[in-house]
């Protein structure tokens, strides 16, 4: 069944538009695009009264400019209206590639210069348009969510802050801990996570596995992901187990305390295929560790999936983990930026978000239920049985599949 089927006869709470800044440009376009597809498709039999006003069109993206003075400074300036709009506003706060000038020298967009950027966007349209919401898939200071000691608690500032300027929605992907939201209560807090995309991204590519109790295994590299990977499980029908991190409270090395070993809770894994999953990947070295320990236990392919491939040292840990056989495939989204030359490695499967961004957008708009693409169970129930049907990639077939 077509998502946008939901939505016939559905009014919009007001004219849609788009702020994509310019560290996630490529996939805001690419949302644009399918929202321009999803409306231009869908049965609107009332599209020339007041409420459907500018409902279709070809570009929904705002034209915007940050420019920046010498000293570093800069503003936001909007060139079209958006007064009465329903404002999307999609950031990438990890995008390392832009870079600006200050006092004659290059640097190097960090994620609290992207963070500043959006606050600028909100200022400047604040009071304006008819609603504001943040689409930011890799939430800003999200590991930095709980207080231990004499520290900030910079995430939770963060969403009180957005939250005190006006938002009034917040959409994320994989927060690391989604109890953040309480910090801003009166602010809609949405977090979605990628099972469907990555399940459907294996199958696409992967013609011989057997998905059953028998031959594939579910893993949490930590106990963190735990219950992301017991959903992963359930929905799949097979078991899950997890590593356990025991680490050197006494020590402190790159603001956090090192993993000493990796402890195995779970079923036997010989023989099987295991998927392992979590939020993320930062400098790799502790998914490296887990693939060796699985393979140690003489499991038979592992598959990596991450939300966010951020990669901090580098590819060449991944490179010689690939070449020792210690894993299959990484799975990572393109909901933050990749380094290029990720692109080129064998073993590097991308999962595409744009169309299930669209439709979060588009259905948000709407003011519908989001239960239709925030519960991937039943789509991944039926790629499941057409996969084991066929026993074979699912490349043309998942091409029709809700997002």
């Amino acid at each position: 069944m077509k998502i946008n089927r939901f939505l016939e006869n559905k009014i919009p709470s007001a004219p849609l538009k788009l702020v994509v800044m310019d560290n996630i440009r490529a996939l805001g376009h690419e949302v644009n695009d399918y929202i321009v597809q999803f409306r231009g498709e869908i049965n609107q039999p009332y599209q020339d009264s007041p409420a459907f006003h500018n409902y279709t069109m070809d570009n929904y993206i705002i034209s915007l400019d940050i420019p920046r003075l010498n000293t570093g400074e800069a503003r936001v300036r909007l060139n079209e209206t958006i007064r009465g709009k329903d404002l999307y506003i999609m950031t990438d706060v990890l995008n390392r590639s832009i870079t600006y000038k200050m006092h004659g020298y290059q640097n190097m967009y960090s994620p609290d210069d992207h963070y500043q950027d959006l606050k600028r966007v909100i200022g400047a349209v604040a009071g304006r348009a008819h609603r504001v919401s943040v689409i930011m898939p890799f939430m800003y200071e999200s590991r930095q969510h709980k207080r231990t000691m004499r520290e900030s608690l910079d995430c939770a500032l963060m969403l009180q802050e957005l939250s005190d300027m006006g938002i009034s929605r917040f959409i994320t992907f994989d927060a690391h801990d989604p109890s953040i939201q309480n910090s801003a209560p009166l602010c809609s807090f949405d977090n979605y996570s990628p099972f469907y995309q990555f399940m459907r991204t294996l199958l696409s590519n992967i013609g011989d596995m057997k998905i059953d109790k028998k031959h594939t295994l579910i893993i949490s590299p930590d106990e963190g992901a735990l219950q992301r990977a017991v959903y992963f499980a359930g929905v799949m029908g097979v078991d899950t187990g997890m590593f356990y991190k025991r680490r050197d409270y006494t020590k402190v090395v790159n603001g956090k305390n090192p993993i000493v070993a990796h402890e195995f809770l779970g079923d036997n894994v010989e023989g099987k295929d295991v998927i392992v999953v979590d939020d993320m990947i930062s400098s790799g070295g502790s998914m490296i560790d887990t693939a060796r320990q699985l393979k140690k236990m003489k499991a038979n392919r592992v598959f990596i999936c991450c939300t966010f491939g951020i990669f901090t040292d580098g590819l060449e840990m991944f490179d010689k983990a690939y070449e020792e056989q210690l894993f299959d495939r990484v799975i990572t989204t393109n909901l933050c930026y990749r380094p290029p030359e990720l692109f080129e490695r064998p073993y590097y499967l991308e999962a595409d978000m744009a169309k299930f961004l669209a439709s979060i957008i588009d259905y948000s708009n709407h003011d519908v239920s989001m239960d239709v693409v925030r519960t991937p169970t039943e789509k991944i129930h039926r790629i499941l049985a057409r996969y084991n049907a066929v026993n074979a990639p699912l490349k043309h077939e998942l091409d029709s599949d809700v997002e």
